[in-house]
């Protein structure tokens, strides 16, 4: 049985592909219902232990990845986890980070690097993606 996201709750963006991904903002409560079986957390510093399975990714607020091949790794792995499981991609704040790494899952998924962006600020939020070294991130960052 796969166990991923109600396509209803908050944050949830759906990928071209039906996967399911929960972005949000580490600063706010976590959500009522299921917890992530995944999560890629992108924070300047190690993000503290949390009951469920996750990967960090040094990603200081407002720029951008410190290792740019690890974070691509990360992205990956999450895409493919989204399959079937409920994975979530959270920062600080929930918009620049998680809305750059969203928009890199979206280019993964096959949307084109230069709608990336604004898929994501459609169907995530309005405000994802805060930085212009961030949309040039997605813009420049390989599917493949």
């Amino acid at each position: 049985m796969t166990m991923t996201w109600d396509p209803t709750t908050a944050g949830v963006l759906r990928l071209p592909s039906g996967r399911l991904v929960r972005g949000r903002g580490l600063r706010h409560p976590l959500p009522a219902g299921p917890a992530p079986d995944f999560a890629l957390y992108l924070l300047g510093k190690e993000p503290p232990a949390v009951e469920w399975e996750a990967r960090w990714v040094r990603w200081p607020d407002f720029r951008l990845p410190s290792d740019r091949a690890g974070a691509a790794e990360a992205l990956r792995e999450a895409l493919s986890r989204a399959g079937d499981a409920r994975v979530e991609v959270a920062c600080g704040g929930g918009r620049g980070r998680t809305g750059t790494a969203l928009a890199c899952l979206a280019v993964l998924d096959g949307v084109p690097n230069t709608e990336a962006v604004a898929y994501v600020r459609e169907h995530y939020s309005r405000h994802a993606v805060e930085t212009p070294w961030q949309k040039r991130y997605v813009s420049r960052f390989a599917s493949a």
